[in-house]
């Protein structure tokens, strides 16, 4: 099972953890300017996924993974990404980015 982990530079950050293998990260960017990044990542087992406010006081949150929309394949969630950029006349595109570290 695959899921789509975002953050968005400045307010927050979904991290990577033993369990959730970073298969392919993206830079989602509008206007010249990245707006969020998105990681594919291989859900091995049900976990938490942590999510880190980075705007003060910062907060984490430990969202089960049940409640993320899930994926059979890679390509269904590369599919599923390729939607932010075709909106009528929007300037976006989806950037290949480094893989992040796993924590």
């Amino acid at each position: 099972m695959f899921v789509i982990l975002t953050s968005k530079p400045g307010q927050f950050r979904t991290e990577t953890t033993q369990g959730l293998v970073p298969v392919e990260a993206y830079d989602y960017v509008f206007h010249g300017r990245v707006r969020a990044q998105f990681v594919i990542a291989e859900l091995k087992q049900p976990m938490k996924v942590t999510v880190v406010d980075e705007v003060f006081p910062p907060v984490v949150n430990r969202v089960p993974s049940k409640f993320l929309p899930s994926f059979e394949s890679a390509e269904a969630a590369r599919h599923e990404l390729s939607h932010l950029t075709q909106y009528g006349s929007v300037r976006a595109e989806l950037a290949k980015a480094p893989l992040p570290a796993v924590a």
